[in-house]
């Protein structure tokens, strides 16, 4: 019986989070084990806190935006980027390289242990190569990189003119929203409004210059019609309607927040007007990869919005995004041992 514990940040109820002690994790076959250095926190972590996730059950250690260090394997001592995706490699969405469709998909800090904690179990083939001198926590938003890269190349499939023509807005100053904007920018696209109603999120938007950030409840919803592309990262039913009514004849809204399932998207319009509506889950490994090179060669600029904080004081980290009281897009916990 294996008795080692590790410290951990738990979900143990709706708005609660433990920090304690946990057995180490127990790798399955082809699993190995990572040593944590950075993991961030996920706006589906928030939906779990909020006791809004029916998929991610009380007590669970959350967390899959994560780097860390290889424990053991043929990788052992390499810092890595975690792919926490993981899938069967033999069904027909996995061989045509859209992996994220997999039914057999499981993701850790769902229904398996996930990242904030000390050590994490994760199959080997998950592990992504961290180019020499990375900053550890610059890696560990790979993951939501990738989620909003793979929305905007969804898009530029679509596009019947180059990105760089297109206007565009995105809903929402989270991570996903400011992440997609910077790709957008560094894609060449220059007309770029960004909706975000949090003042501290909009003035540190405003830092990176590349959008121009607007608050939609006291400044007004954008003109009708007015945008090529809306990229909705809230995913409610009031940001739905916004975007319906933004999006330009023969333009597309690209889905990517999965705030709720209420209604909001004006289907006569979409019809009538040929609207394309994308759905977005997840990413591609060479989505991983490529977000981990722009990432890297500072594509998305300094990364200085980033809040870098304990694990051990990431209770306090889920209550301040809940309370709106944090300007970061991004929390980034990592182990109190490397304080």
């Amino acid at each position: 019986m294996n008795t080692k514990v590790m410290n951990a940040l738990v979900y143990t109820a709706t708005r609660e989070m433990s920090y304690r002690k946990e057995p180490v994790p127990q790798p399955r076959e082809g699993d190995v084990r990572v040593k944590i250095v950075a993991s961030a926190i996920c706006g589906s972590d928030m939906h779990a806190y909020h006791g809004k996730d029916s998929r991610r059950v009380a007590p669970l250690i959350l967390g899959h935006e994560v780097s860390g260090v290889v424990m053991d394997g043929k990788y052992r001592g390499q810092l890595m980027v975690i792919n926490p995706l993981m899938t069967c490699g033999q069904c027909r969405d996995c061989l045509a390289g859209r992996s994220n469709l997999c039914q057999q998909r499981e993701l850790i800090g769902m229904y398996l242990p996930g990242a904030f904690a000390d050590q994490v179990a994760i199959s080997e083939r998950n592990l992504l190569p961290v180019p020499a001198g990375m900053n550890p926590v610059h890696a560990s938003i790979t993951e939501p990189t990738a989620t909003a890269l793979h929305a905007v190349a969804l898009v530029e499939r679509v596009l019947t003119r180059p990105l760089s023509e297109a206007r565009v807005l995105v809903i929402g100053g989270g991570a996903i929203g400011l992440l997609a904007a910077l790709i957008l920018k560094a894609k060449g696209c220059v007309a770029i409004d960004l909706a975000e109603t949090n003042a501290l999120r909009r003035h540190n938007i405003e830092q990176q210059g590349a959008v121009k950030c607007f608050d939609p409840i006291t400044d007004g919803l954008p003109a009708q019609d007015s945008y090529d592309v809306v990229f909705d990262c809230v995913g409610a039913g009031v940001t739905r309607l916004s975007a319906c009514s933004a999006v330009r004849p023969g333009g597309i809204i690209s889905h990517i927040g999965l705030q709720d399932t209420n209604t909001g998207l004006d289907i006569r319009k979409i019809t009538l007007q040929e609207i394309t509506l994308l759905g977005n889950y997840c990413y591609s490994k060479a989505d991983m990869l490529a977000a981990i090179d722009m990432l890297h060669l500072g594509q998305l600029g300094n990364l200085n919005w980033i809040d870098v904080r304990p694990l051990s004081s990431g209770a306090r980290a889920f209550d301040d995004l809940h309370c709106g009281n944090v300007g970061a897009a991004k929390i980034v916990l990592q182990p109190d041992s490397l304080y």
